[in-house]
């Protein structure tokens, strides 16, 4: 018999201004007694129920339970600028495309094959351009060195024969209103999605195939006879095959130890003001998303409902062995913020922050998932290496057709991978990936 204690829970840093806004469609449903399923999936975010609604099409007659430990929305995956990216996004780099074409090429169609999976659910489950729209990204140029970044991306990208648009400062100035910035590299292929929105309404059009429990955080999980049980506060749940959609949480499942960068991101949200003739004049179009040229850059969202707009913006990044974040920590972030919005958006300064708020990345230092049968009839999916919307859709696909023997040329390819890579013990790490966030931040510059 095995028996493995969950050594932390999952904690929310601030109230994520996607999640603020969003409103779910079904009730709240603890665990509360002991059911018995053929799989069991911990947790509901894009890894989760991306292989819950995988499995219900490789064994639609299987009963399937996801265990969540807070609430759809309010975790990890509500709290992301919400792109699905096709093209590279490799966030430990100072480029986003640092491989070889045939690396990027490999990379982009795997993206491209999880966002279809991602389209396809969006139209099974009504999602309205709103929650899931792909209108493409930016690429925004604040420096010179940006500029030079664009290009080198663009040439990676035209190496690889995809389409991208150079914009000047003038059709950045059309699209945001703003002065601030020299230059884009647009690519049409990613989509934009409110985050929390997507996985509620994700959750919602599986909750009648699958029977998902939240505010049920597993607190051991143990293997008896090829069954695997795992225990929350008030019951339990026994299935022969479990998924681990956790992200970073996997170390406080005993796997992966010393293997993952945690990795906070900091955001912050405003107050809504009118869509009318001023709020366009000073903020561009209803609806436009920018990442940095530079990775360590601010990423900057505009969405407009109801004839109200909003902005979000996030930048700065900490390295941390903590889940948990002070008050003060968040709100120097959110001075952080303020400082990049003024600059972007001097008109704008009258708008309060609504919302500030963290969210927990995980990355490994050879940039690679953490996925794979990890014990007999045990599943990880996790790692997302910064692009969870995109990256941990795949995992969790891939993780159902991997528990299930379904045999497929992505997942031969998803597979062709080391492990992740053991990381400096502390406090060398805290050290030096502190210290190389902080040289990257002052790099990037007005990017940030």
């Amino acid at each position: 018999m095995i028996t493995r204690s969950v050594k932390r829970l999952p904690v929310e840093n601030g109230i994520s201004g996607w999640e603020a806004i969003s409103r779910r469609s079904f009730p709240v449903r603890s665990l509360d007694g002991h059911v018995n399923a053929d799989w069991l999936i911990i947790g509901a975010g894009f890894a989760g129920l991306s292989a819950a609604r995988r499995l219900l099409q490789l064994r639609p007659d299987d009963k399937i339970v996801i265990l969540e430990a807070s609430e759809v929305g309010k975790g990890t995956s509500g709290r992301n600028s919400g792109y699905m990216i096709d093209v590279p996004h490799n966030l430990s780099s100072n480029e986003y495309s640092s491989g070889t074409a045939d690396a990027t090429r490999r990379e982009m169609a795997q993206n491209r094959y999880a966002i279809k999976f991602a389209t396809q659910a969006a139209e099974a489950y009504g999602m309205s351009r709103e929650t899931f729209d792909p209108a493409g990204k930016i690429n925004a140029a604040a420096t010179a060195r940006g500029m030079k970044l664009n290009m080198s991306f663009g040439q990676s990208l035209r190496s690889a024969g995809e389409e991208h648009t150079f914009l000047d400062a003038a059709e950045m100035r059309e699209i945001t209103g703003s002065n601030y910035y020299l230059g884009g590299l647009y690519t049409p292929g990613a989509v934009l999605i409110q985050p929390a929105d997507y996985v509620r309404q994700f959750a919602a059009g599986l909750s009648h195939e699958v029977e998902l429990f939240e505010r049920s955080p597993v607190t051991s999980l143990k293997r008896d006879n090829g069954i695997w049980t795992a225990s929350v506060a008030r019951g339990a749940v026994s299935a022969p095959k479990v998924i681990l959609g956790v992200n970073g949480h996997v170390e406080d499942f005993g796997h992966f130890g010393r293997r993952l960068m945690h990795i906070f991101a900091y955001a912050s949200m405003t107050a809504p003001f009118p869509a009318d003739a001023f709020g366009h004049k000073v903020s561009g179009r209803d609806r436009w998303a920018l990442l940095p040229a530079d990775a360590m850059g601010a990423t900057v969202r505009k969405i407009t409902s109801g004839g109200q707009s909003r902005i979000a913006i996030r930048t700065k990044y900490t390295y941390d062995t903590t889940v948990a974040l002070s008050e003060s920590r968040l709100s120097k972030m959110g001075r952080a913020h303020r400082r990049s919005m003024d600059a972007r958006f001097p008109d704008l300064k009258g708008i309060p922050f609504e919302h500030s708020w963290a969210g927990r990345l995980c990355l490994s230092l050879n940039h690679v998932p953490a996925f794979g049968e990890i014990d007999e009839g045990l599943f990880s999916a996790c790692c997302e290496n910064g692009l969870g919307t995109v990256k941990s859709t795949l995992a969790g696909m891939m993780a159902a057709d991997l528990a299930t023997g379904t045999v497929s040329r992505e997942l031969e390819e998803y597979m062709d991978h080391r492990g992740p890579t053991r990381l400096p013990p502390e406090p060398f790490a805290w050290l030096g990936i502190n210290s190389v966030i902080r040289l990257q931040e002052m790099r990037a510059g007005r990017e940030g």
